[in-house]
């Protein structure tokens, strides 16, 4: 089988050794094993726990975990880069590979760019080594459920779920809906609020970041899950109740969550390389098939027609304004961003999502009525992408609300 073409050229882009080495792991894996299997996730709403046995069997699964540990110690952009080829062949793998990897990117990569007290550093340190070797030496995977379905998971108000400091550790209370990998997971990597006693008010500022064994008592699974697209993530609903987890189940020390979410705001852009990978794969599917070369289709060449090569323009011009946006975004990404560059990161947020759906809609109308067929992947990644722009914390509309003020207001300004 001839590899496909890297969707950012290492030469043309200018890639690092190692973004170039693990990109094109992840795009054999996911030419070669991932795409033969989508169709049955999308059909079944079933967990891609085969495509799982492939990340560990080539070492994938500990990519963003620091090098003295034992993973590749990949950072923001190099895992962004690899997740999007991923996204490319299966997009509920891509994102719920993504769920695992925050638990390693944030812990590891992120908080190393941060100022932290010797103390803190130590007990961080201990305490990530411990997931770690859950992740390497057990085969652990991990997921991140966020959303409540109210404010907490767009960063306005403080999470529901809360977190009961008790001798030895907590006690876990709370419900998070469109929790990926429900059911499949090891570890529930929950963000929630600490508090002191029952009757303490939430405070956003005390947000942590907390390992949930899944097996533990009070952890159940809800719900059914049969949704339009990434039907493979399996994201149903997760309830704590009076779980207790040890001291040593943090992911992040606490109260840096809080401090990360405003100093590293690049870290929720780590859902669009799987919408990247999505547009991606819609063109190269309209290509393919114009082309006469889609396997499983007659090989007619359709290329011929006026109407068809415009549409096929009007997508590249799409792909590329949407790949180069998005690169310089991961590009700069880092703790205390400029204003500009976080007006960019919401512009390429809000790009990537629109726009792999927008050419996705295009490919559909350009192929013609066997796009739509299930026989064929294009109508998946049409309902995949679709998907993109509902995702918190930085939905397509809040992308909208936050540019907007952003740029209109200089901070602390107000209308009298």
């Amino acid at each position: 089988m001839t590899q496909d073409a890297p969707i950012f050229d290492p030469a043309t882009w200018g890639l690092t050794e190692q973004q170039a080495e693990l990109s094109s792991l992840a795009r054999k894996l996911g030419q070669e094993k991932f795409a033969p299997r989508a169709a049955k996730y999308d059909r079944e709403a079933s967990f891609p726990t085969e495509n799982y046995k492939d990340f560990f069997d080539s070492g994938m699964m500990g990519i963003a975990i620091p090098k003295e540990y034992g993973g590749h110690g990949a950072d923001f952009k190099t895992y962004m880069l690899t997740a999007a080829e991923i996204g490319r062949y299966c997009g509920s793998t891509a994102l719920t590979f993504n769920m695992h990897v925050c638990s390693c990117l944030w812990s590891g990569f992120l908080l190393d760019t941060f100022d932290m007290p010797d103390a803190m550093r130590a007990e961080h340190n201990k305490t990530r080594e411990h997931h770690y070797r859950r992740i390497l030496d057990d085969g652990a995977i991990y997921a991140q459920p966020f959303s409540e379905g109210g404010a907490a998971a767009a960063g306005s108000k403080a999470f529901g779920t809360t977190a009961l400091k008790v001798d030895g550790g907590w006690l876990i209370n709370g419900k998070k809906i469109f929790a990926s990998l429900s059911g499949h997971a090891n570890y529930y990597g929950a963000l929630c609020t600490e508090i002191s006693s029952k009757d303490e008010d939430p405070d956003r500022a005390n947000t942590m970041y907390i390992a949930v064994p899944a097996n533990s008592d009070g952890v159940t699974v809800e719900g059914d899950w049969d949704p339009l697209g990434m039907r493979g993530t399996v994201s149903r609903n997760l309830i704590f109740k009076d779980v207790f987890v040890p001291s040593d189940a943090k992911l992040m020390p606490s109260g840096i969550y809080f401090q990360a979410a405003k100093r590293w705001p690049h870290m929720f852009m780590t859902l669009t390389p799987a919408y990247m990978g999505l547009a991606q794969a819609a063109y190269d599917f309209t290509v393919k098939y114009l082309r006469g070369e889609m396997p499983g289709t007659p090989p007619v060449k359709r290329r011929m027609y006026p109407t068809k090569q415009i549409a096929v323009a009007q997508m590249r011009i799409m792909l590329e304004q949407t790949k180069s946006l998005w690169f310089q975004a991961i590009t700069e990404a880092g703790p205390n961003p400029t204003r500009d560059s976080l007006l960019r990161a919401w512009a390429a947020q809000y790009t990537v999502m629109e726009n792999s759906n927008e050419i996705a809609q295009l490919a559909i109308r350009t192929c013609g009525g066997q796009s739509m067929l299930r026989s064929l992947h294009l109508e998946r990644i049409y309902r995949d992408s679709r998907c993109g722009a509902l995702m918190l914390p930085w939905t397509s509309e809040l992308c909208l609300d936050m540019l907007g003020k952003g740029t209109l207001y200089e901070s602390g300004e107000r209308d009298e």
